[in-house]
């Protein structure tokens, strides 16, 4: 099984064929992960290179341990303790490390577009983990594999996100990917936490939660992240919990089978009640769970592992 693509910068322009690709490969890890042997030899040999420039819990571990799992030699930057701090380029960087010989990167990065540009410095296999505002395309499809494990498809099925779109980059990647799968997808936020041109993504938004929410096969909730805003674009976080928070009453609004997700981390109390995130409608840990296998099968689609 090979993919169209050579690299995965983002859901923006993948096809249908290949995302079906990437999540059938994942269901076949998640059985793999099951298994009391749960590491298999399709990456021996080959070297990974976590590159990360900005902060990571879930998407760096989830990474490191698909990488382990498929038998590869991941190596872990970090720009504290490299020349980084010493004023080297991004572009003297990577080619440096290319040049002790490896053959995929795994990249998240503060400014957008830097995976598109490494794929320019290296001949290596190159993966998005966050770049910017742009896309984190593994993410969605983790988030995709999770519903169609769930609810035994996507194609036809609502979709509610709802937060600071503004500065979502899994907002993008799910609004492309779910596009392309067939979903209906709306974006629910304050004016102030939606982009513009937000027509663009060919997808609905309205600011009025109760209508985003109330036909919904799954809402997911993204927290408002007030370190990427340089002023207010709220009145007070209260009053975005009051409006669009999902506690239990906002939960009651929702269709009962409706699935509730988050990719993470959680403001508890703000964007979700603890009681609304630990119910028994959430997946939340189902989407952790998931990351790694889908994050194997990416590696191994691109890597041209061995069966």
């Amino acid at each position: 099984m090979s993919l169209q693509i050579k690299h995965l910068l983002g859901l923006k322009d993948v096809s249908r064929e290949d995302i079906t690709a990437i999540l059938d490969s994942a269901d076949h890890f998640a059985e793999v992960l099951n298994r009391d042997i749960k590491t298999v030899p399709t990456l021996r040999g080959k070297t990974v290179v976590n590159f990360f420039y900005e902060n990571s819990t879930r998407t760096r571990i989830s990474f490191e341990m698909a990488e382990k799992r498929l038998s590869a030699s991941p190596l872990n930057f970090s720009t504290s303790g490299s020349s980084v701090s010493k004023g080297e380029t991004l572009r003297d960087t990577i080619q440096n490390i290319e040049a002790m010989k490896i053959d995929m990167v795994v990249v998240r990065h503060g400014s957008a577009g830097v995976p598109k540009f490494l794929t320019e410095c290296t001949d290596a296999t190159i993966i998005n983990a966050g770049d910017g505002y742009h896309e984190h395309p593994t993410q969605a499809l983790l988030d995709m594999m999770t519903i169609r494990q769930r609810l035994g498809k996507l194609e036809g099925l609502k979709v509610a996100i709802v937060g600071d779109i503004l500065h979502s980059r899994v907002a993008r990647s799910n609004a492309w990917g779910m596009k392309t799968m067939g979903m209906d997808v709306t974006l629910c936020a304050p004016t102030t936490l939606l982009p513009q041109h937000t027509e663009s993504l060919g997808v609905k938004v309205t600011t009025k939660l109760n209508d985003a929410i109330s036909d919904a096969d799954v809402v997911m909730l993204l927290r408002p992240q007030l370190e990427r805003q340089t002023h207010g674009l709220f009145p007070s976080v209260r009053e975005y919990r009051t409006y669009y928070g999902i506690d239990r009453d906002k939960m009651n609004l929702m269709r009962d089978d409706a699935l509730i997700m988050h990719p993470g981390p959680i403001n508890r109390g703000v964007e979700l009640e603890s009681e609304v995130a630990d119910c028994e409608r959430s997946v939340i840990l189902d989407q952790v769970t998931n990351g790694v296998a889908t994050r194997m099968a990416v590696l191994y689609l691109l890597g041209g592992g061995e069966q």
